[in-house]
């Protein structure tokens, strides 16, 4: 439904895990309708619990006068082993949570593909975007011959 393409360049990826969103109705509706934008969020550990902030999700016209503020702080649901595993990793130098993607899961619930990633240098994105460059080539090469 929405990807955060920018985060597999800018973010060297360790981990992955599937979590659960709180949201309300109108939330629903607007991601439904595919207006969500995963760009500048990421996700934080605060008293036992993972929320995701930045995260913006465009207001749904036909609601109510009782819609959502697009840019609030959502909570993400994970079980406790993952949080505690979430919370050791983030505390080591250089770990983040970003979003990779969100998506309704076939029961209907949304979810969320958070990733426990280390930054990465101009450097390594350049030396990336060569190695995937040089893949993709030969890629094309084995399917020319």
């Amino acid at each position: 439904m929405a990807n955060n393409r920018r985060a597999r360049r800018d973010y060297a990826v360790e981990e992955t895990y599937e979590a659960g969103l709180v949201l309300s109705g109108s939330e629903v509706k607007s991601m439904r309708a595919g207006r969500v934008s995963l760009d500048e969020a990421y996700a934080k550990v605060e008293n036992g619990e993972v929320w995701l902030h930045g995260m913006h999700i465009a207001p749904y016209a036909p609601s109510s006068f009782h819609g959502h503020e697009p840019g609030r702080p959502r909570k993400l649901l994970l079980h406790r082993k993952e949080i505690d595993r979430l919370l050791g990793l983030t505390a080591l130098a250089g770990f983040t949570l970003v979003p990779l993607s969100m998506y309704f899961s076939p029961r209907g619930y949304a979810k969320l593909e958070l990733a426990v990633a280390k930054g990465r240098t101009k450097f390594d994105k350049r030396r990336k975007l060569i190695e995937e460059d040089d893949a993709r080539r030969a890629r094309e090469a084995m399917k020319r011959r």
